[in-house]
């Protein structure tokens, strides 16, 4: 059972942006393979880590996607205190992201 949830225009800055601990947001979309590729990663990230993990569909929270001006999918937002601490696109392999997330945690 997966620990990654979605949220969406309506849910993001409750889930995200008010969230008391560091939020791991994958924008991605339905079509897009390397989106999917990314599921067991973020599967394993939510499992493993003390940060929670959220997916956004672009397609469907097209004011999210406007306001952090994503442009290609899948984009990986690492978020604390409702701020964007770093970005990421593409597929990113499970030790590139779990590198990724303590470097900019322990900025």
């Amino acid at each position: 059972m997966s620990n990654v949830k979605n949220v969406n225009d309506s849910t993001f800055e409750s889930e995200v942006l008010k969230s008391t601990q560091p939020v791991l947001v994958e924008f991605g979309a339905e079509w897009c393979g390397p989106c999917h590729r990314m599921a067991p990663i973020l599967d394993q990230i939510s499992d493993n880590t003390d940060i929670k993990v959220f997916k956004i569909d672009i397609d469907d929270a097209t004011e999210v996607t406007a306001k952090y001006g994503i442009r290609g999918v899948p984009t990986i937002m690492l978020f604390n205190n409702g701020k964007v601490l770093a970005t990421k696109v593409g597929l990113v392999p499970l030790n590139i992201l779990d590198a990724f997330i303590t470097e900019n945690l322990n900025k």
